[in-house]
């Protein structure tokens, strides 16, 4: 057997490679094997250092955040403060128009981000703080109108109220190192998914019905009366019960880290 190099000894060391990586061969050992290495179509190439990483650092998700269903829920966020003051103003026939407009990016958004393949984690964001913000901008301005009754609109306010300081503290518990204020409202960094539980969604279209009744009712020419009165209490009740579905439901929140990987496009 010929002896080994000084390569094959010295620089082994020096690299502490592991023992299951095999050793360079000298150069006379590959002329030694050089028909073998032909016929199974090796090289006698020295090991690449760079290919060895140990310690490779994790690599930080990002996300595409400038969509088109974002932006229309976004342009329903900007529609509430005209909203408000129409309703505040008495023009219930300028609330019914935007309260019109917000129902259909709601339902386009949702279907553009499915369709197209647009979902994103700022969009289980905004998709409910649009909704919250148009609710909140109803129940105090109808409110304000003595068209919702004060202790609904209490209900109502204080648990969105909730809601809304769980996501600040979800948000800053599951955002990766560094946590800084710049990557805390740095939304291109998806920390964690917001998802309804199944009585939310319930509650969210029986306040936007009521929401909506209330807002048409001044331009009917009748009154509601005991109809309107009972689907108060019913989303007075289905407030309630949302609410305490986020506290006992173990998948209204996913970090994610615990998302499981989307398949490979072929």
């Amino acid at each position: 057997m010929y002896p080994r190099s000084t390569f094959e000894y010295g620089e082994k060391k020096r690299l502490r490679m592991p023992p299951s990586w095999s050793a360079v061969p000298a150069a006379h050992e590959c002329r030694h094997h050089k028909n073998h290495l032909q016929a199974t179509k090796q090289t006698c190439n020295p090991i690449h250092i760079h290919e060895y990483h140990p310690l490779r650092k994790k690599v930080t998700v990002r996300e595409n955040i400038y969509t088109l269903p974002n932006a229309l829920t976004v342009s329903r966020i900007l529609a509430c403060p005209v909203l408000g003051w129409s309703i505040l103003d008495g023009n219930f026939h300028l609330a019914t128009a935007l309260l019109v407009y917000a129902g259909l990016t709601d339902l386009a958004d949702g279907y553009l981000a499915r369709r197209f393949k647009m979902q994103s984690v700022l969009g289980t964001i905004l998709d409910p703080a649009a909704d919250k913000t148009l609710m909140t901008t109803l129940t105090v301005t109808l409110a304000m109108q003595n068209q919702l009754p004060i202790p609904l609109a209490v209900i109502i306010l204080g648990r969105d109220l909730l809601l809304s300081l769980s996501a600040f503290y979800i948000r800053y518990t599951s955002l990766p190192e560094p946590k800084n204020f710049s990557r805390y409202w740095d939304f291109s960094l998806p920390s964690a998914e917001i998802r309804p539980t199944g009585i939310s969604k319930v509650n969210t279209a029986l306040q936007l019905a009521l929401m909506g009744i209330t807002t048409v009712h001044p331009l009917l020419p009748f009154e509601l009366g005991l109809s309107l009165t009972g689907l108060q209490w019913t989303v007075a009740t289905t407030t309630i019960w949302s609410g305490l579905s986020y506290v006992f439901s173990k998948d209204a929140v996913r970090l994610v880290s615990e998302r499981p990987p989307k398949p490979p496009s072929i």
